[in-house]
């Protein structure tokens, strides 16, 4: 008996690996395009703002 054949489930294991693993991957490349939009954002945000942070004598002093 082979390591892959799984003592007859391999049949229900190995396309439960596939699904995971395309799954996985797929939450993957979500994640990156939702990280890369989020940053596309958040520098067009602080391009319009300008230097109006609390770095700049804003706030808080």
């Amino acid at each position: 008996m082979s390591f892959w054949e799984m003592g007859g489930y391999a049949v229900y294991v190995w396309p439960a690996f596939g699904a995971t693993a395309l799954i996985l991957i797929g939450l993957l490349v979500i994640s990156m395009r939702v990280l890369r939009a989020r940053e596309r954002a958040l520098r067009a945000l602080e391009s319009t703002h300008g230097a109006k942070g609390p770095e700049a004598g804003g706030h808080g002093s």
